[in-house]
């Protein structure tokens, strides 16, 4: 299950929040065994994905970024404010049309082979290593 291991990377990079489309999902026996034990420690939410369209406007405080096929921007050249949402779609369908209308920035990730996507949990965790990297969490 790609969502528990975006849930690992998201306790590993040291993300406030991971919205599931259900909470119920991280009870499943797939996804702990892939989150290996992330979900412990992960604060997550739930937003049903129909309802992204009135969920998205209300994060006034943060930069609402989809990583999308079609960005506008490449990941690389992308400059992340430090209070960002960061919206991923599905594997072969992306990010709705709709949702993206509720985005300020669409980035990609540079792709070279024949293959057009990535699944969730590969592409969150570069575009979550690349938002790191420009904002080090401080250590102790």
């Amino acid at each position: 299950m790609n969502l528990g291991g975006l849930c690992r990377t998201c306790e590993v990079m040291g993300v406030q929040e991971l919205v599931l489309p259900n909470l119920t999902l991280a009870d499943s026996w797939a996804f702990r065994k892939i989150a290996a034990s992330g979900q412990r420690w992960q604060q997550m939410s739930e937003c049903d994905p129909a309802r992204l369209t009135d969920w998205l406007p209300q994060q006034t405080n943060y930069r609402r970024v989809a990583l999308s096929v079609t960005g506008t921007q490449q990941l690389t050249d992308y400059q992340f404010h430090s209070r960002t949402v960061l919206v991923l779609g599905r594997e072969l369908t992306g990010v709705p049309e709709a949702v993206l209308k509720h985005c300020e920035d669409r980035v990609m990730i540079p792709q070279y082979g024949q293959v057009e996507s990535l699944n969730v949990a590969v592409a969150g965790a570069i575009a979550l290593y690349e938002y790191r990297r420009q904002h080090p969490l401080k250590t102790q």
